[in-house]
């Protein structure tokens, strides 16, 4: 599958964003200078005086804003996501386009967005992690010290610094330490 472009985002997202109520007069007036003052080469001053004018309703308005980016390409609307997320963050977090289940590769405007943590892998995940570092600490400390018992799980630990963080690989190598000639 591939990945949503930023102009497929907005496609889906147009309809969420017409509904009454959803963004106010200023808010659309600041994303509409933002995209103005910050990038005039997206929207032009001619443009920006198009689509704030207090003639039309913000309804009318914001469709012909997303109309114009959609028709101007990706980097216009990513632009737009980047301005609707500074002027209108709890609406830019309820978009239906964010609430769609996503791939762990997809890019987005936030990065902690996208970074799962364990606790968003739920309760069994939670509970088989749990496990197996007790399982460890059990096997680890409850063990006799006599280096012919665990030989196979000294060597598994010390190749683990390779792959852990240099704090915790600290204490791995200081457990290979304590007892001489295990390796």
């Amino acid at each position: 599958m591939t990945e949503q472009t930023y102009c497929d985002r907005l496609v889906q997202d147009t309809p969420f964003l017409l509904g009454r109520g959803r963004l106010s007069e200023q808010q659309v007036d600041r994303i509409i200078l933002q995209l103005n003052r910050y990038y005039p080469q997206i929207l032009s001053n001619k443009d920006a005086q198009k689509f704030r004018n207090p003639k039309a309703s913000v309804r009318v308005r914001l469709c012909d804003l997303l109309g114009h980016l959609q028709r101007s390409g990706e980097r216009d609307c990513q632009e737009f996501y980047r301005a609707l997320y500074i002027h209108a963050q709890p609406l830019h977090g309820l978009l239906p386009s964010r609430l769609a289940p996503q791939h762990s590769d997809c890019t987005d405007l936030d990065s902690g967005a996208m970074g799962h943590e364990l606790s968003d892998r739920g309760p069994v995940a939670f509970l088989a992690c749990l496990g197996l570092a007790a399982g460890l600490a059990l096997l680890v400390y409850c063990c006799p010290a006599d280096p012919k018992v665990l030989p196979g799980a000294r060597r598994v630990l010390g190749f683990s610094p390779v792959i852990v963080d240099r704090h915790v690989s600290r204490f791995l190598l200081a457990f290979l330490t304590d007892t001489p000639g295990a390796l």
